[in-house]
């Protein structure tokens, strides 16, 4: 009985004892947290330059949009911190800016992804929550004018943002580009705990800053009527940087002969459904035109890319420029994450039905020339993720003969292929700018949300097919600069309807381009003053369908240089 009762005694002290360095260590972390909080509410000697301290929890490498957001400050003469995880390569004119300082964070331990999502999720913010705090309140030496968050994530970066914010006197700027919530909706359900956790956090913690960006007027709408933020409210659409553009034949041409290796492997199926090339004189794409005019006698397939003389003379005299070869195929691309939220199988299912369509389209061209041909596609995928050798697998079964057709069709396609390639940033620009069109499958959790790939399309004078969904209107325009499609019964219909007459007279293409020359196309100005007058009858007197182009630059310049200038708000308004 003596033992039971000073063993209870025991474990009584003990536990006495631990309550109290509890209360000892919470109250050491209090006084520390009130004297960290004095110490950054004090007066501060002002920096040379302002300062703006950029938040990604990401990768900076594939953040383009807080990439520009740093360049631009930067030209604006801020000293630009840029902090996220590393990875992949930020664009190269950030690490040539000496008023750009990139602060990289720590991999979360990988032990973190084997737990339990219930479990390891916790940790991993808690982890997050003090390298933050860290970041900005102790590495970056003065307190940054301006802290500009990138939404998603919104756990923990929002309530981070907000604390540092107090602490340390700064104005916080919340770039919306979707919510958070939904996102992870996609992987638990919307009816999952976490997810109404995650709504009430990101409401409440994002409903204060000094200025929200939005990248729609659906997702401005949302958060000035459901959310109710407070602060200056804008959209700022995505734009790409000036160095986007359409690819000359030149440039198309270096840029396949680098490809060329890859797409000449036995794996792509390519070697045979390509034009022959001989490089580095000609490509499946390109051809160096001969030093003297082919003769006549010759066919369309000999002239395509002729043999190249060897003899010669000076390269300034005898040496053409590339020229796009007019037996290629059509060249179509599409960026994609692999993931469940982007369908492949829409696009894997459209590819199919235009392998019937050009086979069909051949039989009615023998009967009468007055079906135009469509032309072979090579659609190029870039992106990496999850389902990507799941696609692929189903989509070389297709290429091979292994369901190759609809309604009980066999045989390999032959007016198809489907490769998947990861490209150098800066090859993908340049693929961009040389292909004939674009295919975006992103599909908005959200709704309120336009893909920065399209944009990417755009920069690059590519006209684009696109999955519809609610806000995709502010973006791409029907007849305009693509088309939007539902399924794939549509999207293999807009393909036949923009490659009929490819290469030659596909004059559906051309106008679409016409739209992103902002007046400056090559064509008479009767023929614009035309142009305008129809596109005023087709979109009436509605604001929101007029649709106007320009560069990152121009945009961040006319958007947010009013927020974080003020003198030039002030000139502008005299």
């Amino acid at each position: 009985m003596s033992e039971t009762v000073s063993s209870l005694v025991g474990a009584a002290s003990t536990a006495s004892f631990l309550s109290l360095n509890a209360a000892l260590y919470l109250g050491s972390l209090l006084v520390s947290a009130f004297a960290l909080w004095g110490v950054y509410r004090r007066p501060r000697p002002q920096p040379a330059l302002r300062s703006v301290a950029i938040l990604v929890l990401g990768d900076i490498g594939r953040s383009p949009r807080m990439m520009y957001h740093t360049e631009s400050f930067a030209n604006n003469n801020f000293l630009t911190y840029l902090i996220g995880y590393g990875g992949s390569q930020p664009i190269p004119s950030l690490l040539t800016i000496p008023r750009v300082k990139i602060m990289h964070l720590t991999e979360p331990p990988r032990y973190l992804s084997w737990l339990p999502f219930i479990i390891g999720g916790p940790l991993k913010v808690v982890r997050q929550v003090v390298e933050l705090v860290y970041t900005l309140a102790v590495r970056i030496p003065h307190p940054p004018e301006f802290i500009l968050v990138q939404n998603p994530p919104s756990i923990p970066t929002l309530a981070v943002v907000w604390f540092v914010s107090k602490m340390r006197g700064c104005k916080v700027i919340i770039d919306w580009h979707n919510t958070g919530y939904s996102i992870l909706a996609l992987r638990l359900g919307w009816d999952h705990p976490y997810v109404k956790i995650a709504k009430s956090f990101e409401g409440y913690f994002g409903r204060c800053a000094y200025a929200h960006l939005a990248v729609s007027k659906s997702m401005l709408y949302f958060l000035d009527t459901v959310w109710k933020v407070q602060g200056h409210k804008v959209v700022l659409y995505d734009r790409p940087p000036a160095r986007f553009g359409r690819a000359s034949p030149s440039q198309t041409h270096e840029l396949f002969l680098r490809l060329l290796p890859e797409l000449s492997t036995p794996a792509s199926g390519l070697s045979s459904f390509l034009p022959a090339s001989n490089p580095p004189y000609s490509t499946p794409f390109t051809y160096i035109p001969p030093s003297t005019p082919p003769s006549a006698e010759g066919t369309a397939g000999e002239t395509a890319a002729p043999a190249i003389d060897v003899d010669l003379g000076s390269f300034a005299e005898n040496v053409a420029m590339p020229a796009l070869r007019p037996d290629r195929p059509a060249l179509i691309v599409s960026s994609t994450s692999w993931t469940p939220d982007e369908d492949f199988s829409i696009l894997l299912d459209a590819l199919k039905r235009y392998e019937r369509l050009a086979r069909e389209r051949v039989e009615e061209h023998k009967k009468s020339e007055w079906y135009p041909l469509i032309p072979k596609i090579l659609v190029i995928i870039t992106g990496k993720g999850p389902l990507r050798d799941k696609y692929m697998r189903e989509v070389e079964q297709l290429q091979t003969g292994h369901g190759g057709g609809e309604d009980g069709e066999d045989g390999p396609w032959r007016y198809v292929r489907c490769v998947s390639m990861w490209l150098e940033a800066s090859d993908y620009p340049l693929l961009l700018g040389s292909a004939d069109l674009g295919i975006s499958l992103h599909c908005s959790s959200s709704g309120y949300d336009l893909p920065m790939k399209i944009v990417d399309m755009f920069g690059c004078r590519l006209p684009v097919c696109a999955l519809k969904y609610l806000c995709l209107h502010e973006l791409v325009k029907d007849g305009v600069n693509g088309y939007a499609f539902g399924d794939a019964e549509k999207l293999a219909s807009d393909l036949q309807f923009l490659l009929a007459g490819f290469p030659e007279s596909s004059e559906v293409l051309s106008q679409l381009r016409k739209a992103f020359d902002g007046g400056a196309s090559d064509a008479s100005s009767d023929s614009e003053e035309e142009e305008e007058e129809e596109e005023e009858e087709e979109e009436g007197d509605d604001e929101d369908d007029k649709w106007e182009w320009c560069t990152w630059e121009e945009n961040w310049n006319r958007t947010m240089r009013p927020l974080v200038l003020h003198d030039v708000a002030t000139e502008a308004d005299l």
